[in-house]
């Protein structure tokens, strides 16, 4: 006969953990709302916002293992507000603000820009998908291609720096439309990218690194829109310079 605490635990299991879930959903209003923002020409708004989401991001994974409070609903709905937020909403933020001027140079020029968005949302979505069915089987300490935050990042700060700094979006079109289809490329790429998820932060450091670290701080308080988009467009960057460089490494040995 089942007793009174099975059915507890039985009921208990079919709920699920408030805490992550609630940053990973706060995640998702914040990019929610970068899409809000760009309809409403709040360009800038809608950029911070989706930096807010790519913090949230980054805790509610890390405060599920610490609370021991990982599950499968938690991973599937991570993915799910990841490609609203870094996916669907940098590139209308892209296209709103830039992208859609297109059209005013010709109807083919027009249909290129979001065609490249769209580019950018399918990226996205592929990359999140084929990060869920290799995630263990990959090496944790790079990323196959580059990691949608990262992206994200590269599009909506390229856009905060332009607007930051009184470009319009018209203006910048032809720097605009390349820099998301690299991104989305980047995305579904093979190319191996950083993660930064084998640092040990209880170890001991030297000092020097925490000056660095210092030093990261003061910059991105001077210029928040250009060091965040040139910080992310580096690590961007870095993944097909690393590649090449080993590429030519492996035929100077073979040589």
């Amino acid at each position: 006969m089942e007793t009174s605490q099975n059915k507890v635990v039985k009921k208990r299991s079919r709920g699920i953990y408030l805490l992550p879930n609630l940053i990973t959903t706060a995640a998702l209003f914040a990019g929610f709302y970068g899409i809000v923002a760009a309809t409403q020409d709040k360009f800038e708004q809608a950029c911070v916002a989706i930096f807010i989401a790519m913090i949230l991001d980054a805790l509610d994974g890390r405060v599920a293992r610490m609370t021991n409070t990982q599950t499968e609903f938690g991973a599937e709905y991570d993915s799910l507000a990841d490609m609203g937020s870094f996916g669907l909403a940098p590139a209308l933020v892209m296209y709103e603000w830039s992208l859609s001027s297109l059209i005013d140079v010709g109807w083919h020029w027009g249909k290129l820009g979001w065609l490249a968005a769209f580019l950018y949302v399918a990226s996205g979505a592929l990359r999140l998908a084929r990060f869920n069915t290799k995630a263990s089987n990959t090496d944790k300490r790079y990323f196959q291609g580059l990691p949608s935050p990262a992206a994200a990042a590269v599009v909506v700060g390229f856009v905060w720096a332009c607007s930051d700094n009184g470009i319009a979006g018209a203006d910048a079109a032809m720097f605009a439309l390349p820099i998301i289809v690299f991104a989305g490329i980047m995305m579904v790429s093979n190319i191996s990218y950083y993660s930064f998820k084998d640092i040990d932060f209880h170890n001991k450091v030297p000092f020097m690194a925490m000056l660095v670290v210092v030093l990261i701080f003061v910059f991105s308080a001077i210029y928040p829109p250009i060091t965040l988009f040139g910080g992310f467009m580096v690590y961007a960057l870095s993944g097909p310079v690393v590649s090449l460089i080993r590429r030519f490494k492996k035929r100077g040995v073979a040589g």
